[in-house]
This record gives C-alpha cells, structure tokens and sequence, in this order.
C-alpha cells in the first residue's frame, strides 16, 4: 500500500539486459537518483552469476544469499524451489527490511538498501540451476516497518529469467540496450512478452502433471501487473544514439533516457570502486521521470515518452 504521494512508492522495477549492455550500472544509477527525489530504495541483486554490485554502491561486502535466509535450494535439499517446475509462491516472502537478521542486508552511505537473492558460484557439482533465485526475485516484496520503498531488481544478463515467469511479479521493466544488435533484439523480444502476458496468453504448463500447479502458474499470469517495457540506451555516443533510435522506433520503441559513453565507469567496475559518475547520473534523471510517468498511466493506454530538449540530436 501506498503511504506517500510519489508515484513510485511500493514499486517493483526490473532490469534486464544482454550481457555487458550495463544493467548493473543503470540499477546503481537509478537506485541513487530516486533516493535523492525522496525514495527509499531497495536493490535486489537477483544476478546468480554476476559479482561485484555491493562495491558500485560503496560497500565492503555483500550481504548473504537470501536463498539460505528461505532455506536453501531445493537441488540441496532445502525448501526454495525453481518457479518453472513449481509456480506456486513463496511462503512469508513479504518482509520488513528491518527485521532481516543483519547479515542479509545492507545500506550503503546513500541510505539505498540492499539484498542479494544468491550467487552459483559456490553451489557445487549438480546444483548449476538458479531457477530458485528467480523464485525470490519474483515473489519478494520488501518494505519498511513504518513505510514503503521502490525495489530495484538486477536480473542476470540474457531472457531467462524472464522466460521463468519474473515478469509477473513487477510493475515496471526497464531493458538497457547497449550498441549491439544483440541488445536491440533483447528490447524487441522483451515488450513482446510484455504485450503477450497484458493481452491473457496463458503460461506454457505442458510439462506440469500436477493441476493444482498449473492453476496457480494461470492465476500469477493473469494477477500480473506489469507494464510496457522502458528502454534506456547505455554507453552511446551521437552516431549510436541515432542508429539504436531509428532501429528500436521501426518496433514502436522509444528510449526513455540516454546514458551517454563514460570510460570512468568502466574503469570503476574493474577495480571494485564505488561508481562515481556525473553526467550519466544526470542522463539517468531521464529515466526517473519516464518511471514516474508511467506509474500514473492506466495498463495498455499508449503512452509516448517525451524526448528531453537535450537528449534531441
């Protein structure tokens, strides 16, 4: 529930992206500017595979895997399961943030939260399935004890977890299209799943003996809530800009914000130093507004994003 008038209060949003396109960059860009309109903010790295998101905000280590906090995976005996194999939700996934014994979260010196549903690389031999952190990335709704916060989540590179169904769970996706015909198609694919699941398509079930499991994948698909996909263009320069913005406008595509090419942040994520960037925190505010925006639009109303004067090439 909603205690305050910012439109994103309670909001969970997605990012998703090829590899390499920067999703982890936008999450902590994003994260930082809607703390400084007044949110408070909660990241979820739901990347199994990817290290390295708790040094971009500042932090020393990374809090431990929520996995562990539900009881572990299933592949180990434990009680987490992979939502492709068993859609039904995860029991007392809705959490005060602080009442998450301390070694599960984190808070970075921006006030900005931060949880980590799991990492593979630790798992050990037959256990190299991370459908079990999509699980948590779908059904975990964090909040605070005397309010709300806008949830962040930083998915693995690539459409697989889309594919397991951490669509459903989210109000708002953003896909970061790097200069790559890889990632423009991954923008493409992605709001055409949004469309699909807006327009009733039922959840593939063939593999699901059990009827009790395939009416409760129908019924996570049909409460589903999510809206059309928001593009940001990353590490682009004038030239790139133009051709990633005519290529995504011949699927009805428009990008929300612009992050324009900065070696700093590469450099950053090379030698684990907290990000610190800030023309693309100002190309980010973009984003925000475009996020805000659409929170207020009803579901399949069309809604334009206005281009900034400045983003106008």
């Amino acid at each position: 529930m909603r205690t305050d008038s910012r439109p994103l209060t309670s909001s969970r949003v997605g990012i998703f992206g090829k590899g390499g396109s920067g999703k982890s960059t936008v999450t902590v860009l994003l994260a930082r500017a809607l703390r400084k309109r007044g949110y408070e903010v909660c990241v979820l790295d739901a990347d199994s595979t990817n290290v390295g998101l708790h040094r971009a905000f500042g932090l020393e280590d990374s809090p431990d895997s929520l996995v562990e906090y539900f009881g572990g995976m299933v592949f180990s005996g434990g009680a987490v399961t992979c939502p492709v194999d068993d859609p039904t939700p995860l029991p007392e996934a809705e959490i005060a943030i602080e009442d998450l014994p301390s070694r599960f979260v984190a808070r970075s010196r921006d006030g900005i939260w931060l949880v980590a549903a799991g990492k593979m690389g630790d798992r050990g031999p037959g256990a190299g399935c991370d459908g079990p952190m999509a699980k948590i990335a779908r059904d975990l709704r964090l909040h605070l004890k005397h309010g709300e916060c806008v949830t962040l989540l930083d998915f693995k590179a690539g459409f697989e977890d889309s594919a397991r169904g951490v669509l459903v769970g989210l109000d708002q996706a953003v896909v970061v299209v790097d200069p790559t015909s890889a990632a423009v198609q991954m923008a493409i694919n992605m709001s055409d799943l949004v469309h699909r699941i807006q327009d009733g398509d039922p959840p593939a079930t063939a593999h699901l003996e059990n009827p009790d499991l395939v009416a409760a994948a129908r019924s996570l698909y049909r409460q589903a809530r999510i809206q059309r996909v928001l593009v940001v263009l990353n590490r682009v320069e004038l030239e790139s800009s133009r051709h990633l913005t005519e290529l995504l406008a011949r699927r009805d595509l428009h990008p929300a914000a612009r992050i324009h090419l900065d070696p700093s942040i590469s450099t950053s994520w090379l030698m684990g130093d907290r990000l610190e960037t800030q023309q693309a925190q100002k190309d980010v505010q973009d984003l925000v507004d475009a996020l805000e925006m659409r929170s207020q639009t009803p579901r399949h109303r069309p809604l334009e994003v206005p281009v900034h004067p400045a983003l106008t090439y």
